[in-house]
């Protein structure tokens, strides 16, 4: 039932519509119906001569026109003319519903997962939420667009046509449904089982999906390793699940066909070989047999086709509990009525603790304070904690306890959005999106001048490399920014960030893939530019680092050293011996 009610939810304000093409589906049934009625009364009461069981203006109707036999074909001309209209606008009235539904799924969908906590995003598999995103979007549109309607023209026929039978001969349709109980309860045994197989082939190609989503995005490492192999090993195991899934859900369905056509050609068979014999027995009239001989075929397949109909309910209520479970993920949490002050680079940390899992902390006890306009530089080994203690800033997550203060004013009352505006973060493995490199630089600034772009680019000494590709500023980067080099990639993004111009700047580890005079000449930009401007550099090339006003060394979440350079040289810790290993390094390698 829950997953019924969330698609009622879905349709939202095209339910009207599914109301008219539901109406139109009724009149085109009621039409239907009505040519096989005119047939009998043809057959019996205009060419034959048994009395009219009609109202008195049918019968009159019927007298008068006495031989006139082209007064029947006008009639079955007009009602299939207004047939094939209300089911025009049946088809109508449900894809415009279908599709404006699968719009509002889509970006209802999209607008969530826009919403929800960087944690996520970080565990989430992104090759699923895009078969998610498409593929069941696609199956609920499907359905609600074709075999919801079905649903209602089957039911309108079922009804009609059985109250019609029952009036024309109660033994003849008691022979006409003796199979439509057992048809059903297939359907219904069907429903169940497919359901189950739906899912799991639905997951299988999810999983074939995220293969070849990772594939394609990493298809420069797998050339550099020659890992073509494994990949395609790989891949043909996911597909083989896949095709396994599948195959047993056309298993399933073939099954299914095979043993309703049996049924309803069984069906079909009784109708015609009862109705032949009372007919001749003249039990029944010729009419009346033309009329069970007709409806038997309108009334045997909309149950049939209860299988195909429950088939895509089932695959339609797969889909959307799928797309519910995203949408069920708790969005991320804003403080309400958050301030939205002016974000100054003066930070100090109090005593802050932080752990991505509770009882696993990354961060203990760190305490630092920070003018606006300094430089604070973070040295330690790989989960150090040093990209966690910058995430806290840009508020992709909450420190579970001490104090965090911008400005003088607590970090956790400030509006999440607003620091992320205020906080430009230039990771180490930066993402550039298929467009220009203008478009690119300017995203989180809008329109800005040449001139002050130009000045940027200089600064992130990638100005003259731009300029030397053919299209300069308009050339396309390609997906993933694929067309340039890792250390183009990486001053591109250092542009990205410069221009927007925060009062805090965030390198993390995104100096690694430059060359040592560009990593020079970058922080002589920096050194130039606003003294309001407070920068976090984290690297682990120390000459780097040496210019900081602060240094931190972290070691386990915690502050093991901190100082400037000259400061930490002059005791035996970490950072000095950290620096005597690269300069000795260094030494070697140039003799």
């Amino acid at each position: 039932m829950k997953s019924i009610r969330i698609l009622w939810n879905y349709m939202g304000k095209n339910r009207l519509l599914y109301l008219g093409a539901i109406l139109s589906v009724g009149l085109a049934s009621l039409a239907s119906i009505s040519a096989p009625l005119v047939i009998r009364i043809t057959i019996d009461n205009i060419i034959g001569d048994e009395p009219l069981a009609a109202p008195l203006l049918i019968r009159n109707f019927v007298e008068n026109i006495g031989q006139a036999f082209w007064v029947p074909g006008i009639v079955l001309i007009i009602i299939t003319i207004f047939r094939g209209l209300f089911m025009f606008l049946r088809g109508r009235l449900a894809s415009q519903a279908s599709e404006g539904i699968a719009k509002n799924i889509r970006d209802r969908v999209y607008n969530h997962i826009q919403h929800l906590p960087y944690k996520y995003h970080k565990e989430a598999d992104s090759g699923d939420l895009m078969q998610r995103c498409t593929s069941d979007v696609e199956t609920i549109r499907r359905f609600l667009g074709v075999q919801l309607v079905e649903m209602g023209s089957s039911l309108f026929m079922v009804v009609l046509i059985i109250s019609i039978m029952l009036r024309a001969d109660r033994r003849m349709t008691m022979l006409s449904v003796i199979t439509l109980p057992i048809i059903f309860a297939f359907a219904i045994l069907f429903f169940l089982k497919v359901k189950k197989a739906f899912r799991e082939a639905d997951e299988a190609e999810a999983a074939l999906t995220t293969v070849l989503q990772e594939n394609l995005t990493g298809i420069r490492v797998v050339r550099a390793f020659a890992n073509q192999d494994y990949e395609i090993d790989r891949f043909d195991e996911k597909n083989q699940v896949n095709r396994d899934k599948l195959y047993h859900l056309i298993w399933l369905l073939a099954c299914y066909w095979g043993g309703s056509d049996l049924m309803a050609f069984f069906q079909i068979a009784l109708v015609v070989i009862s109705g032949t014999y009372f007919a001749a027995q003249g039990e029944i009239t010729m009419g009346t047999m033309a009329l069970f001989t007709t409806y038997i075929g309108m009334l045997v397949w909309p149950v049939r086709q209860l299988g195909r109909l429950l088939t895509d309910l089932g695959k339609a209520v797969v889909a959307a509990d799928r797309l519910q479970e995203i949408l069920d993920e708790p969005r991320e949490e804003l403080v309400e009525n958050s301030e939205q002050p002016p974000v100054t680079g003066d930070i100090v940390f109090d005593n802050v603790c932080f752990g991505y899992e509770p009882g696993q902390r990354v961060l203990e006890n760190v305490s630092f304070e920070v003018k606006a306009g300094q430089t604070v530089a973070l040295l330690g080994h790989t989960g150090s904690g040093k990209s966690s203690l910058v995430h806290l800033l840009a508020r992709l997550y909450d420190y579970e306890e001490g104090s965090i203060k911008i400005g003088g004013r607590e970090l956790k009352t400030i509006d999440k959005r607003w620091m992320r505006k205020n906080v430009a973060v230039v990771s180490q493995e930066p993402f550039l999106f298929a467009k220009t490199i203008r478009e690119n630089i300017t995203l989180a600034s809008g329109n800005v001048d040449d001139e002050e772009l130009y000045a940027i680019c200089q600064q992130a000494a990638i100005h003259d490399v731009i300029l030397s590709f053919s299209q300069g500023y308009d050339t396309l980067v390609g997906e993933r920014g694929v067309s340039v080099s890792g250390g183009q990639r990486q001053r591109i993004a250092i542009a990205r960030a410069l221009i927007t111009h925060s009062p805090i700047l965030i390198f993390d580890d995104s100096l690694s893939a430059v060359d040592t005079e560009t990593d020079v000449a970058i922080q002589r930009a920096l050194e130039k530019r606003s003294d309001k401007t407070t920068t976090f550099l984290i690297s682990h090339r120390i000459t780097s680092l040496a210019g900081a006003d602060l240094i931190l060394v972290l070691d386990h979440g915690r502050i093991v050293q901190s100082g400037t350079h000259d400061e930490l040289m002059k005791v035996d810790g970490p950072y000095a011996r950290i620096w005597d290993i690269q300069n000795t390094l260094e030494a070697e390698i140039r003799a």
